[in-house]
């Protein structure tokens, strides 16, 4: 008997403990820490363009940015919970599949904001603090609540908020925002729509049912391949700013026309083959495309 009630105890705090992993992975999952991982790699990019921050610094940045965009990331599981559930790919996320109440998500993401807030302005500064939360606000707001479900342009417009990283970590360091930040914002500005378009065109039947107007959605895939081409060539044109602006030397221009000239070769080959490994390809590698890129900056930076 006794052997036998300690076996079903075990067996009691095993399912406890798997039953607590399991609701810490789905918070985990609200934050989309995908998502996150590169907005925070342009973050400490920055941070290194700009100047010369101590670590903690550093620490405190990322962390307020990962608050900020978490929280960013929950409330949009929220407002997304209807649409999420018709799609394949969306559908066993935590709150369409009923793991995390809508509320409780809703909740979550406004706490995070408010501690990213909180965190930024008492320990980095109020500028970078305040810009945390335009993003914030920018994603949810403009992008998720009005944009998203109302025209094909919601990923030009929208994709703002995502381009806000940059502008906070430069905040952070230099505690003001100079023309050399925007070229970096705009950078990541003008990299989201053909980014996103090729995750939209593996995407489009799953938007169509949901009724998400996307680009291949409304105005068809030809012409999203062929967007997906003029945003490259403003995409190179916009990274070659920096250099012109005096921001980067030889180094930086070396690499952005590099990685644009094969950004740029990815669209026109999307453009001239409409099949899914093609657009599949420009999506990973645009991944690849902004990490080397602001990776060449603090190189460029820092040692050249």
């Amino acid at each position: 008997m006794e052997a036998g009630a300690r076996t079903s105890a075990r067996v009691t705090r095993t399912g406890a403990a798997a039953g607590i992993r399991r609701v810490l992975a789905d918070y985990a999952t609200l934050t989309k820490p995908r998502v996150q991982s590169l907005l925070l790699f342009t973050t400490i990019a920055t941070m290194y363009v700009a100047g010369d921050p101590s670590l903690g610094l550093v620490a405190l940045t990322c962390v307020g940015g990962a608050l900020s965009a978490g929280g960013a990331g929950a409330i949009n599981h929220y407002f997304d919970r209807d649409i999420d559930a018709l799609m394949k790919r969306t559908a066993d996320r935590p709150v369409p599949s009923g793991r995390v109440a809508p509320g409780s998500a809703l909740a979550f993401g406004i706490v995070l904001g408010v501690a990213s807030f909180a965190l930024l302005s008492l320990t980095v500064n109020v500028l970078a603090a305040v810009l945390a939360l335009s993003g914030l606000l920018g994603y949810v707001l403009v992008y998720t609540v009005w944009l998203k479900r109302t025209t094909p342009q919601n990923i030009v417009i929208g994709g703002a908020a995502g381009a806000v990283p940059p502008l906070v970590a430069w905040a952070a360091v230099t505690g003001s925002l100079e023309w050399s930040a925007l070229y970096l914002f705009a950078i990541v500005f003008y990299w989201t729509p053909p980014h996103f378009w090729a995750l939209s065109l593996l995407m489009k039947d799953e938007y169509a049912r949901a009724g998400v107007p996307m680009l291949p959605v409304v105005r068809g895939e030809t012409e999203t391949r062929r967007q997906i081409v003029l945003y490259s060539v403003l995409l190179v044109a916009v990274t070659l700013l920096p250099f012109a602006g005096q921001l980067f030397d030889w180094a930086y221009l070396l690499a952005a026309m590099t990685l644009g000239t094969a950004f740029l070769a990815m669209a026109l080959r999307l453009r001239r083959h409409a099949d899914r490994r093609s657009a599949l390809r420009l999506y990973l590698c645009s991944l690849a495309y902004l990490a080397l890129l602001f990776a060449a900056m603090v190189v460029d930076a820092r040692l050249i």
